[in-house]
């Protein structure tokens, strides 16, 4: 099993990450240095594993998402036969890559993707609006169902944490297939699913949890530069979903007093976000109160999503 971390200026978060990595029974851990300017590779080298290599990143070629051409050197460099593909922002208890090799064998999975259980800790509430969201889609909208149906556009998958056998991201051709996508792991999966290959998906429990984002602006930016991608890059359908949000969630506390269906409406969305929360294991049950405010606070990144152009980690893509 090979563990391969794409960084570009975590120096703050490795520090997080290493240790859960360095506890698992990985075979090799490789953490690739994308031209980072905060000392990254200075957190790598501070451990002593023999499993442990920091590898240089090349410059990134004219094309490329940053991202995908981290991933793609790690791949090259990789040795075993499972790739493991983890962001830096995830955080791994014990006991985790074996669980992630046990339930993607249990799955038969050809690509297996974990969604950790998202953090939020912040003191303002711009986290606790939006990072849910990424639960309330995957359990609310996701037509699992689909996903076991010859139905190659259904596909779904999580590029924080993201594991291949080596002869399945053979036949998808790696991230060099995928190298202009900003939404990788999605791309991904339907390439998997056109090519006949399994996908496996799991929630990531008290064993997988991330904290993606720091604040409010930078989780608009972050949610923002995926969202087009999400919606079949199409604006009418980003506009739909947005009016939709508005409309289900926000819409029924100002026709309280209109009617009893309204009503129902109103509290359907609170019981929604109460039972994501659950199921991931969040707790954090007050949130809820937070669901009819939640669609307004999402509008910026629906108008970031409607941009030409997204900028993440300092560099700007198409």
């Amino acid at each position: 099993m090979s563990v391969l971390v794409p960084a570009r200026d975590e120096a703050r978060r490795l520090p997080k990450l290493l240790p859960g990595l360095l506890a698992q029974p990985a075979d090799e851990i490789l953490v690739l240095d994308d031209q980072s300017s905060d000392g990254t590779a200075d957190v790598v080298c501070a451990y002593a594993d023999p499993r442990l290599r920091l590898i240089p990143g090349r410059p990134r070629p004219d094309g490329w998402i940053g991202k995908n051409w981290a991933c793609h050197q790690l791949a090259e460099a990789a040795t075993g036969e499972l790739l493991v593909f983890c962001d830096a922002d995830v955080v791994l208890r014990p006991g985790a890559l074996d669980a992630i090799l046990h339930e993607a064998r249990r799955q038969r999975a050809d690509v297996f993707s974990v969604f950790p259980r998202q953090l939020t800790g912040s003191p303002g509430l711009g986290e606790r609006l939006l990072v849910p969201l990424i639960d309330e889609t995957l359990l609310a909208f996701l037509p699992h169902r689909l996903l076991d149906l010859p139905v190659p556009s259904a596909a779904a998958a999580n590029g924080q944490l993201l594991a291949f056998w080596r002869e399945a991201y053979t036949t998808i051709g790696g991230h060099e297939a995928v190298h202009d996508r900003i939404v990788e792991d999605v791309a991904l999966a339907r390439r998997a699913r056109r090519l006949g290959l399994k996908l496996g998906l799991a929630l990531g429990g008290d064993l997988v949890q991330a904290r993606m984002y720091d604040d409010y602006r930078q989780t608009v930016a972050g949610l923002g530069k995926s969202l087009r991608a999400a919606h079949l890059s199409n604006d009418a359908v980003v506009l739909a979903s947005a009016a939709f949000h508005v409309t289900a969630y926000t819409v029924p506390w100002l026709r309280w007093r209109h009617g009893r269906a309204w009503r129902i409406a109103a509290v359907l969305g609170l019981a929604e976000r109460v039972l994501a929360n659950a199921k991931t294991g969040r707790g954090a049950y007050a949130e809820a109160a937070l669901v009819p405010i939640t669609p307004l606070a999402a509008l910026p990144v629906y108008a970031t999503a409607l941009r030409r152009k997204a900028r993440w980690k300092g560099r700007v893509y198409p």
